[in-house]
């Protein structure tokens, strides 16, 4: 996506979400494209999320929601695509065959790739076009079909635990979560290794709220399932995921 016109992108659908009363789209984002976006979202009044078909996908839709819409229906399809375990294709062979169809890239997502299956996730409005027309990937024949089965390729399982915090402040979120002292976690912070569902966020004092996905260079990811509890002591009970 043109980096020039992201920014007047964003607004548009923003602007339009907030007009017509209707959830609106724009991706996929790259992550770089997508921390652009919220950052140009982050003084509009506009809410919005990023999700790319699945939890911990790399590139994102953007969508602004009204007030009435919490979670919408993203224009994202998932296809699947089956070959020869003993035939080695790689990322870069689908998005080659992809773009050999005529695709732009940010029509396509995320691309997942495992010995005998492929999974793709793309627009909506070109799914169809990829399912009827994509039989080869190089030399190599593939069969698609719509949606996938679990587990994904190459995706993270999660591993369950639970800490107790003083406040849900990201500095305490990010010591509880990384084992590390107040004073670590905060250097880690101002220096731009701590992010927010994929965006750096330097602010130490950043309320982390349940459903947030925390990222920390170098440590891992994590996800906030709850903080609605509290221990005898009055500390804040967080469940939380981390992806192993």
């Amino acid at each position: 996506m043109d980096a020039a016109l992201l920014p007047a992108r964003v607004r548009d659908a923003a602007k339009l979400c907030d007009r017509t009363g209707t959830p609106r789209f724009l991706g996929f984002l790259t992550p770089s494209e997508a921390a652009q976006a919220v950052s140009v979202l982050k003084n509009d009044p506009c809410r919005y999320r990023l999700f790319g078909g699945y939890e911990m996908a790399e590139r994102t839709v953007l969508a602004c929601l009204p007030d009435w819409c919490e979670e919408p229906d993203y224009p994202i399809t998932a296809v699947t695509l089956h070959f020869r375990a003993c035939d080695r294709l790689s990322h870069r062979d689908f998005l080659g065959a992809l773009m050999g169809l005529g695709l732009t890239r940010e029509s396509v997502g995320d691309i997942l790739v495992e010995a005998g299956r492929a999974v793709i996730f793309l627009l909506n409005d070109i799914a169809p076009y990829v399912l009827s027309q994509l039989e080869k990937v190089g030399a190599v024949g593939v069969t698609a079909e719509e949606g996938f089965c679990m587990p994904l390729p190459q995706a993270s399982k999660k591993v369950s635990a639970s800490d107790t915090v003083a406040s849900m402040r990201l500095d305490c979120v990010v010591s509880a979560l990384c084992g590390c002292s107040r004073k670590a976690a905060t250097e880690w912070i101002e220096d731009g290794k701590v992010s927010i569902h994929s965006v750096a966020c330097d602010k130490v004092t950043h309320t982390v709220l349940s459903g947030d996905s925390v990222t920390v260079r170098g440590v891992g990811k994590f996800t906030i399932d709850s903080a609605d509890a509290f221990s005898r002591k009055g500390r804040i009970i967080m469940q939380y995921s981390k992806y192993v």
